[in-house]
């Protein structure tokens, strides 16, 4: 081997051992498809003068079915099992923790049996899934390993150490997967005959915004936007707090007041949430098109939001307390309005 093949090789190998996730897989596969290809070649040279073609075209076809197996097992078989706590693909986990990373990366984590399993349940894409037997907690783990393989995410087994690193939970469940985000805007929303939303301004906490996508989805609306979002919808707490339900229930981010103009072309009626309106929940008229607005967990609505939704409503508050969770007084709202509209 020459010194600047050598060369360009160890240059190669060394880029490896920094790639992010699913680089290096297919980095690999790249020098496996270069080095069989130089065997094809090779046989194309030895034998174009061969008086038995068919014999050779025979041969030719039986190496190329067998590069295409191996082609294929380079994607669905995994590496060996992780163990250091310095190897690139846990330092890479552990880094979309962090918003920024996420975003520039364009991935984000599901951890969690129930959280993986409704992601596949709604064909979500995942590029790989991390697991650890030693965190299971039931037996039907295997189950949803192949489910993952045969969607075609790279499995991945990590150590219970390395697993504990990259978890974000307090007791992990052993399974941790890695899958991209994605957009959507309002014309992506599929509006039912009576339009059923939910709009939530400048929400700030993770646990809460999950909360409130879980009682959304279980209340039947046909979508959730989160106006002027100060949470990422791609925080891993957000996903573990909606168990999943990220994955069912259309979200949608945009600006209050794309938002509000939208709504009106729509012919979709705007009921805000605050504990200053004359107007109980209760006695309002929460049928036909209707989006539901709520506010922030410190500041409630913004001003632009109390002037011009079409009718602000409160929840009775009988005791010391002057307002509730925003994620309970969401679910509280939702509730009554789902009640009256399936009445």
């Amino acid at each position: 081997m020459s010194g600047e093949v050598r060369l360009s090789l160890s240059r190669r190998h060394t880029a490896q051992t920094h790639t992010k996730i699913g680089q290096r897989r297919y980095l690999q596969h790249q020098f496996m498809v270069i080095r069989e290809w130089l065997v094809v070649e090779s046989l194309l040279f030895q034998h174009g003068d061969a008086e038995n073609t068919g014999e050779f075209i025979k041969s030719l076809l039986y190496f190329l079915r067998a590069l295409h197996r191996r082609w294929v097992q380079s994607f669905i078989v995994p590496p060996e099992k992780i163990t250091s706590l310095q190897n690139p693909r846990v330092k890479q986990l552990v880094k979309l923790r962090d918003r920024r990373d996420r975003d520039e990366a364009g991935l984000f984590l599901v951890e969690g049996y129930r959280e993986v399993r409704r992601a596949l349940d709604k064909n979500i894409r995942l590029n790989e899934l991390y697991f650890c037997p030693d965190w299971f907690l039931g037996e039907n783990e295997p189950a949803l390993l192949d489910r993952a393989k045969q969607a075609g995410a790279l499995v991945c087994e990590l150590s219970k150490e390395a697993f504990a690193k990259c978890s974000y939970r307090d007791r992990p469940d052993g399974l941790l997967a890695v899958a991209p985000q994605w957009k959507r805007g309002l014309a992506d929303l599929k509006l039912s005959p009576l339009p059923f939303l939910l709009v939530v301004e400048a929400i700030e906490k993770p646990g809460n915004l999950g909360t409130i996508l879980r009682s959304a989805d279980a209340a039947g609306v046909d979508g959730v936007i989160v106006c002027d979002a100060v949470t990422d919808v791609f925080n891993p707490n957000v996903v573990r707090s909606s168990t999943g339900v990220l994955f069912a229930v259309p979200v949608v981010l945009a600006e209050s007041a794309t938002v509000y103009t939208w709504l009106q072309e729509k012919g979709i009626r705007t009921v805000a949430t605050t504990p200053d309106a004359a107007n109980l929940y209760s006695k309002a008229d929460l049928r036909g098109p209707l989006a539901i607005i709520m506010g922030s967990e410190q500041y409630g609505l913004s001003d632009f939001w109390l002037k011009e939704s079409d009718l602000l409503v409160r929840i009775p508050m009988a005791g010391q307390a002057d307002s509730l969770n925003v994620a309970m007084a969401t679910t509280i709202t939702l509730f009554e309005a789902a009640r009256q509209r399936n009445g």
